[in-house]
């Protein structure tokens, strides 16, 4: 009986591409799915300590739904680093004029804080229209 733990060299790891259309998903619930894929937690290999996941390609981010009143109550934040460099922008203006920011933002918080994860959201490709420029990466389709 072997008794060996299987970890996976990174010269092993085989990244697909991912393609996801989120026209009429909700926010939330589509930045589970993707950090997911990112991490890699959907394959048999997965160790938190190795960088296994892949990419993902998300279309139709202007279509994303959000839930509530979280539109008119939500903000996001940003803040530069210099005194008065504080930014808050309400979700109802940033879903108009930058919605794969809130994507991205959302799908960065189901992350973890380490320098894995920074390396995990380059992987992300975020489109606001229908239109990438991924398409020579044959990418599986997720519903």
């Amino acid at each position: 009986m072997n008794k060996n733990t299987y970890l996976p060299k990174q010269s092993m790891i085989k990244r697909k591409w991912h393609l996801v259309d989120a026209n009429g998903k909700v926010l939330g619930r589509l930045a589970v799915e993707i950090a997911e894929i990112l991490r890699g937690k959907d394959k048999v290999f997965y160790t938190n300590h190795i960088d296994c996941g892949d990419f993902v390609v998300v279309t139709n981010a202007s279509k994303i739904v959000l839930t509530g009143k979280k539109l008119d109550q939500k903000t996001y934040f940003a803040y530069s680093g210099y005194p008065g460099g504080a930014k808050s922008t309400p979700y109802s203006v940033l879903m108009v004029n930058k919605p794969e920011k809130a994507l991205i933002a959302a799908v960065k918080g189901m992350l973890p804080k380490n320098k894995l994860a920074n390396k995990q959201i380059t992987r992300l490709k975020v489109f606001k229209s229908g239109e990438h420029k991924h398409s020579a990466q044959v990418a599986v389709s997720i519903k």
